[in-house]
């Protein structure tokens, strides 16, 4: 990517009317989603000269809400007040929920069917399908909540792809996602030069487009998952697929091709650990999704990462993360870095 600056006698970028985005924004939702969404529009109204982009904060009362790191913000408006959006796009962490979601989904509702287009940036998918703005498009959901997500919605596709642009649904996963979400709607609106000259202004060092997967980490390394070895690489994309009923290691490895031995020693060295082990963290991070993001029994999440019963769960949990799925269940009202909650 090349940066260029804008030559100021260039008309070619002039866009039409302003693109009228909304961000509503739910308790707890991530601070740098926002930020991410929102800068790449300011920059480009700045490089272009002219005010390609309005934006609004809204919240359901129109009350003060305080973000993922404590901080409060105030919108300038109350959902049941909207009414001149081209965009609307939600923040929140997944467990997220309208005060009275009676009126305020409706509302929802009725700004898309009179032309607004409904997105998401990270947990915000969650209150977006609850309202049944998901139905019938594929939506970019975080791997953080993907498990939780598909539990609560299983009717939705997902896709690990960090952004997804379909015009009537725009959804990304975390907070680089909406940026690159929103440089999109900059390259739409004023031409790829002043894209490139947003990206550049904020040192982004690439521009992805659909179809780019997210990055995830390989457990206990320094790798994320898809540097390790094409082997291990295609075993783990069969551990996250395979949660409910486990496959043996001779299984994967019959599966991508190698020997168990072979996969043994190959995950060795990548990972330091064993296939077995490996593949027990993907399903207590699932396990733990759960555990947070819904309120699926204990038992019922026991079976849904492929145990017999609660005990033989618990177990493994608290010697992943040093406390019992109980223990997270009732302390789920704390502050979430307490326990180490991802909200990206």
């Amino acid at each position: 990517m090349r940066c260029e600056l804008k030559n100021e006698n260039d008309t070619s970028s002039m866009a039409e009317k302003p693109k009228r985005l909304g961000f509503l924004i739910f308790p707890g939702f991530p601070m740098s989603c926002l930020s991410s969404a929102i800068e790449p529009l300011r920059a480009a109204n700045e490089i272009s000269g002219q005010e390609a982009f309005k934006w609004t904060l809204i919240s359901e009362s129109g009350q003060a809400i305080n973000c993922s790191a404590g901080l409060p913000f105030q919108p300038e408006i109350a959902l049941k007040d909207v009414s001149d959006v081209d965009m609307l796009f939600l923040l929140s962490e997944p467990n997220g929920r309208f005060e009275n979601p009676s009126p305020s989904n409706a509302k929802l509702r009725y700004l898309v069917r009179h032309g607004t287009h409904a997105g998401a940036v990270s947990g915000g998918v969650f209150p977006l399908a609850r309202a049944g703005l998901l139905t019938g498009h594929v939506c970019s959901v975080h791997w953080c909540y993907r498990t939780a997500f598909e539990a609560e919605f299983p009717e939705i596709e997902t896709t690990d792809d960090v952004i997804i642009l379909d015009q009537r649904c725009r959804t990304a996963a975390g907070a680089a996602g909406a940026f690159d979400l929103s440089l999109h709607l900059v390259e739409s609106a004023l031409g790829e030069a002043v894209m490139t000259e947003v990206a550049c202004w904020f040192q982004h060092p690439l521009i992805r487009n659909q179809g780019v997967r997210q990055n995830t980490p390989a457990f206990r390394t320094h790798n994320t998952a898809d540097r390790l070895p094409s082997k291990v690489s295609q075993a783990v994309k069969l551990f996250s697929e395979n949660l409910e009923f486990p496959l043996t290691t001779r299984e994967v490895a019959n599966q991508v091709g190698i020997s168990s031995r072979q996969l043994e020693r190959s995950f060795k060295q990548a990972t330091g650990q064993s296939p077995g082990e490996y593949y027990r963290q993907i399903r207590m991070r699932a396990a733990r999704q759960l555990v947070i993001h819904t309120q699926n029994s204990l038992a019922s999440i026991a079976l849904a990462v492929g145990y017999a019963n609660l005990a033989s769960m618990s177990r493994n949990y608290i010697e992943l993360f040093g406390f019992s799925p109980n223990q997270e269940r009732r302390d789920i009202g704390q502050f979430r870095i307490n326990r180490n909650i991802p909200v990206p």
